[in-house]
């Protein structure tokens, strides 16, 4: 078992409609020490690829991919749910469905920060239905940029995001993945 099912035992919080609560560690409240143990495994899984930039989705994935972004060595780039008066230029859109917020948002990246020169690893904290991957992959390719690999922290198994993305050939790296979870026991089970 690694460190982040660990954690996810420990202080991990199952709730009705297939949640499960993880902000004392990863999108409220962030372990950086688990962030870097995280980064490390994505830096051996993702060895020989040539990733020169990180992108993510706002929020939650920013962290991550923060500490991601320093282990490799690279920026990362978030992709904003709102536009803002700071945003200028041509901007990627791509519309994502939230399964947590249950809602739809426009997600924008800046052109000038991703082109067909990137290789991108796209890292997120969640992976359910692959809402937010598609469209993070659908504004990688408006760029003409690669999608060098996918990583996630916690992939609800049960559900059809990570065949979905893996059957469109993309290299998938989840580092938990939640085979099943019951809300009213609390427990989580990891597909080993």
């Amino acid at each position: 078992m690694n460190c982040l099912e660990e954690r996810i035992l420990k202080d991990g919080v199952v709730k009705e409609g297939n949640i499960l609560k993880v902000d004392s560690f990863l999108n409220h409240q962030m372990d950086v020490k688990l962030f870097d143990e995280m980064a490390k495994e994505y830096l051996k899984r993702f060895e020989g690829k040539e990733i020169n930039k990180i992108l993510t989705i706002e929020a939650s994935g920013i962290g991550i991919a923060s500490v991601v972004a320093l282990r490799f060595g690279v920026p990362v780039v978030f992709a904003k749910k709102t536009q803002s008066v700071n945003l200028d230029g041509e901007m990627y859109t791509a519309e994502v469905e939230s399964f947590t917020h249950k809602n739809i948002n426009n997600v924008i990246v800046s052109k000038k920060f991703i082109g067909p020169e990137d290789k991108v690893l796209i890292i997120d904290d969640f992976l359910a239905n692959g809402c937010a991957l598609m469209g993070l992959i659908q504004i990688v390719s408006q760029a003409g940029a690669t999608v060098a690999g996918i990583g996630i922290a916690i992939e609800k198994g049960f559900q059809p995001g990570g065949q979905i993305i893996r059957n469109l050939g993309y290299q998938l790296e989840s580092l938990a993945i939640v085979e099943s979870m019951d809300a009213k026991t609390g427990t989580v089970v990891f597909r080993q």
